[in-house]
């Protein structure tokens, strides 16, 4: 596989990237983000559970204070032995601080590191409830709550109390929460990620060997066929493929068969020319094989033109180039000579041929030469697979304002199993019969071109009969003015079936019977 193929499959533009960047990123950063919120609101609550904590406790101290009795002297003496003698001053620092801002008792006997921040203080100065609470980090490094309540009792060196917590188990606390939360995102992430993973397999192994083996029908070989392996769309995608896959390789089949049959086609009458051609240049003095030589170079000659014109008439269809030459015409005028060129061949071959012809048809507005092609096809079919004995009957009449033209035989048929494929291009049931297996597909589409149908009826060893319908002149002065006046037109081919139908049934050129009768 090329450098390109690789890259698609596994780079930037593989099915895999696509999912991973698009599908898996967004789910990522939706995570994240609810993680981070979810850190923040427990970093908050712990926090805030702190500060209300150390506050509850300065409100007891603060109580205690505010409602203590005594002269100053006493009541001074009273808030150092109540800061000094802090019974959790393991877990909470206690100060007073005197009126200068300056904190003259702890609980923990050491004065704070001159610099620290005292915040809380003044903005407990400041607030209308003379206390305030702060998150800081000390000198030191260490993390502290801090809650300043202002007492100032008249008469009182003391000014305000202090407590600092420490914020360190708090924090420890917040980071094996934060961890827990990180550990379950990412458990997700992976959860995601491993079923991600396998549903792309799932999509991903299957599409690439659906592309391996499209590949190999891209090159011809369309031996090879997809396992089903679901019910899912994928596996639908897999029976299309297969099915489009058989269909490849039975028109590719019928396609080699084509080119064989067409081959063998030319060959027979250009040898039977060159021959000729050499067995009259050696026989001046024989007037009637020179003249039996030149009629069988005439018409094997003519033969191979009908052939080749077949095959452009087959080109036209498929590129949409037909064009039609519509006027009003006799149908019946076509259908009787065509029966009239085929009488002597069908002598010749011991096949009779059977023509009802009515007194009178309405006109029908079409283009004669393809009709009378058309009905040349159909009639050289019925005598084609014809033997010895059978009996070919040629019919038309009006019904329901549309002419119907039957044309039977009783000659070898076609198998049910063949019959729905006789207008699949390029088909062929009997391949022991004359015919290149495309001229059904054009007199078919010329009859659709006119308005028509051409449907076939068959049973194997018993005959066949087939039905061309065409709709009738409606006799009407407008539409009679419009067919005299109508001159060549170009019909738009859209066929009804997205693949042009030609069946078994092939047909050969009036001439060509000419010729095979002269030869008999």
């Amino acid at each position: 596989m090329s450098s390109s193929g690789r890259k698609n499959r596994w780079g930037s533009r593989s099915i895999t990237q696509h999912w991973l960047r698009n599908s898996l990123g967004v789910v990522a950063l939706i995570l994240v983000i609810i993680e981070v919120l979810l850190i923040f609101i427990v970093r908050t609550y712990y926090y805030s559970s702190a500060r209300q904590y150390v506050t509850s406790r300065m409100n007891i101290c603060t109580a205690a204070v505010m409602n203590a009795s005594g002269d100053t002297t006493n009541y001074n003496a009273q808030i150092r032995s109540m800061v000094e003698g802090y019974a959790d001053k393991d877990k909470i620092e206690l100060m007073a601080i005197t009126a200068d801002g300056g904190v003259d008792v702890t609980s923990s006997g050491f004065s704070p590191p001159e610099g620290d921040d005292m915040s809380d203080y003044r903005e407990a100065k400041k607030s209308s409830t003379g206390t305030a609470a702060q998150v800081y980090t000390l000198s030191t490094g260490e993390k502290v709550v801090a809650v300043t309540s202002v007492i100032s009792p008249k008469g009182c060196e003391y000014e305000a109390l202090r407590m600092l917590s420490s914020m360190k188990n708090v924090d420890n606390q917040i980071w094996i929460i934060s961890m827990i939360i990180t550990g379950i995102v990412a458990a997700i992430l992976i959860l995601v990620l491993f079923s991600g993973i396998f549903f792309m397999k799932s999509i991903v192994i299957p599409v690439r060997k659906i592309a391996d083996i499209t590949h190999n029908y891209a090159k011809g070989n369309f031996s090879e066929r997809i396992e089903k392996q679901s019910e899912d769309e994928l596996g639908e995608l897999c029976d299309s493929i297969n099915n489009m896959a058989e269909e490849l390789s039975n028109t590719e089949q019928m396609k080699n068969e084509f080119i064989s049959s067409v081959s063998h086609e030319l060959r027979t009458p250009l040898t039977a020319i060159k021959g000729w051609t050499e067995t009259v240049a050696s026989m001046y003095g024989d007037v009637e094989t020179f003249k039996k030589g030149m009629r069988v170079i005439n018409s094997e000659t003519e033969r191979l033109s009908q052939m080749v014109e077949e095959l452009l008439d087959f080109s036209r269809i498929q590129d949409n180039r037909l064009t039609l030459i519509m006027d009003t015409i006799d149908i019946l005028a076509e259908l009787g000579e065509t029966v009239l060129i085929y009488q002597e061949r069908a002598r010749v071959l011991g096949i009779t041929l059977n023509y009802f012809e009515p007194q009178m048809l309405p006109f029908v507005y079409g283009d004669k030469n393809r009709l009378r092609q058309v009905f040349i096809n159909v009639v050289d079919n019925a005598i084609k697979y014809s033997d010895k004995g059978d009996t070919v009957s040629v019919e038309a009449y009006e019904e329901d304002g549309e002419i119907c033209i039957s044309v039977s035989d009783t000659g070898i048929g076609i198998s049910k199993e063949d019959l729905p494929k006789i207008k699949q291009k390029f088909f062929k049931a009997n391949h022991t019969r004359r015919g290149s297996g495309i001229g059904l597909a054009v007199a078919d589409e010329i009859i659709q071109r006119h308005g028509g149908t051409l449907t076939i009826d068959s049973e194997e060893n018993v005959g066949t009969t087939v039905m061309i319908v065409l709709p009738c002149i409606k006799q009407n002065d407008d539409h009679n003015e419009n067919a005299e006046n109508q001159s060549t037109v170009d019909v738009e081919l859209i066929s009804t079936d997205p693949e042009l139908q030609s069946g078994e049934i092939d047909g050969g050129a009036a001439e060509n019977e000419r010729k095979d009768a002269n030869e008999q």
